[in-house]
């Protein structure tokens, strides 16, 4: 279990990382001229599923999604959101003590899956705009 905790937490990280030092505009962005919501909307949807996770995560199933990011296009809000949600996702997490049935087991890989999912979303994204990589999420995507 011990793992587990581990790589989400890494997996947090590397999401936070991705968004620190994006401008206003950076979080407009799309992904060139593909079909595509802008990269605050990649937060967004970030966001809310680490607190509808957290939630589901607390009751052994899942209760729907909402989230509480209501300005995805300001850098301050999104910022302070994945830094809330991470805390809370790992709150939920240290407060089960090691017990984890096989329902909590399944929320926690499907959180891990889901970040690591917009990871490669927003690798594309931020190619298309020319952003730069944060070293960490740089060195563990080899990019």
């Amino acid at each position: 279990m011990d793992v587990l905790k581990t790589r989400l937490a890494k997996t947090l990280d590397l999401t936070n990382a991705l968004a620190e030092g994006l401008s206003a505009d950076a979080l407009k962005s799309h992904n060139g001229k593909a079909p595509s919501n802008p990269i605050g909307g990649q937060f967004w949807c970030l966001v809310g599923a680490r607190e509808s996770y957290a939630r589901a995560f607390e009751a052994g199933r899942w209760r729907g999604f909402s989230c509480s990011l209501a300005e995805p296009d300001a850098p301050a809000a999104v910022q302070t959101a994945l830094a809330a949600s991470r805390d809370l996702v790992l709150e939920r997490l240290a407060a089960a003590q090691g017990d984890l049935d096989e329902a909590r087991q399944g929320i926690l890989i499907d959180l891990i899956e889901h970040e690591a999912q917009h990871h490669g979303q927003l690798i594309r994204y931020f190619y298309a705009n020319n952003l730069p990589f944060p070293p960490t999420f740089a060195s563990r995507y080899a990019l």
